[in-house]
């Protein structure tokens, strides 16, 4: 009776992956340049915070294609072995971003240390125009990519851009040291180097809060009480739908797997039954809230009051 528009869903999935992951490739090529800058700044201005900054642009590079490669297993459609599709792998893709997070952080925080107990010479200015024009690139890569993880529903987009903002925040706090440096003179040389450990605190409680994302996600957290409402709203605006019971909603990558308790009329025969809940399906199918399964438990208005 209903046309399944389970396959519109997918094929939507799919395109908002293949937009997502070339985004993220464009974020590598970005990296890539950065990173030698990065390096080649930090190495002639005489800077450890500046070459910390290019270490974590250097594992953005690895993060990034840990993302990519989430998205692209993320979009395939479902199959025998995984009958709810692939989205999880996103998931998977951002805890390990986290988890590289974790460990930038610890070589960063270690060699910062390591700079500080040995005197050096102080870093050099031109080093600070550099450093400005990474962060304006990277604050506006990172809203770039926020909108596109609004966009997308997707936890490993919206990680990538909180990543690309975490290493303008690193070189910011590396610009702040350096200057520090600069104007301080004779036995402040150091100060770059603090700004690195400093950097290192903001990676690590990056790595911290998208962790806790991605996990909220593999132990299938509550979805905002929007998304749900709507779901409701959807349902119970099909004829012959009296009212609602249970109501569960939980993402999948890209998109939402839905179990709803749905009252009907106690008199209706089995059949008439079947038909409400295929055409509850149907309407949640082709809403917009990227609902790819729907499970509709049908019952009688009398046991559910």
């Amino acid at each position: 009776m209903y046309s399944n528009s389970g396959d519109d869903v997918h094929e939507g999935v799919r395109r908002r992956a293949t937009e997502g992951t070339r985004l993220v490739l464009a974020g590598i090529a970005l990296n890539l340049v950065l990173a030698a800058v990065k390096f080649a700044g930090g190495i002639w201005g005489n800077t450890y915070a500046l070459i910390a900054d290019g270490v974590e642009s250097s594992l953005d590079i690895v993060t990034s294609l840990l993302v990519f490669a989430g998205l692209r297993l993320a979009s395939r459609p479902p199959d025998e072995n995984h009958p709810y599709g692939h989205g999880k792998a996103e998931t998977v893709a951002g805890l390990g971003v986290a988890l590289i997070l974790f460990a930038a952080a610890g070589v960063v925080s270690w060699q910062a240390v390591q700079e500080i107990r040995t005197p050096h010479a102080p870093p050099h200015w031109g080093t600070l125009p550099l450093l400005v024009l990474v962060v304006a690139t990277k604050v506006a890569f990172s809203r770039r990519m926020v909108r596109a993880s609004h966009a997308a529903g997707s936890t490993s987009l919206g990680i990538e851009a909180w990543h690309h903002y975490a290493d303008a925040l690193t070189s910011a706090a590396a610009f702040i040291g350096i200057a520090i440096a600069i104007a301080g003179g004779e036995g402040y040389e150091v100060a770059d180097d603090w700004a690195a450990i400093a950097a290192s605190l903001v990676i690590a409680w990056n790595g911290v809060s998208l962790a806790r994302k991605a996990v909220d996600d593999m132990m299938d957290v509550a979805v905002p009480p929007v998304v749900e409402d709507r779901v409701r709203e959807i349902a119970k605006s099909v004829p012959g739908v009296l009212g609602l019971d249970k109501c569960r909603v939980r993402r999948s990558g890209l998109t939402h797997l839905v179990d709803i308790h749905v009252e009907v009329d106690g008199s209706l025969t089995v059949t008439q039954g079947h038909d409400i809940a295929g055409a509850v399906k149907h309407e949640l199918l082709r809403s917009d809230l990227q609902v790819s399964d729907v499970l509709v438990h049908i019952e009688p208005q009398s046991m559910g009051k």
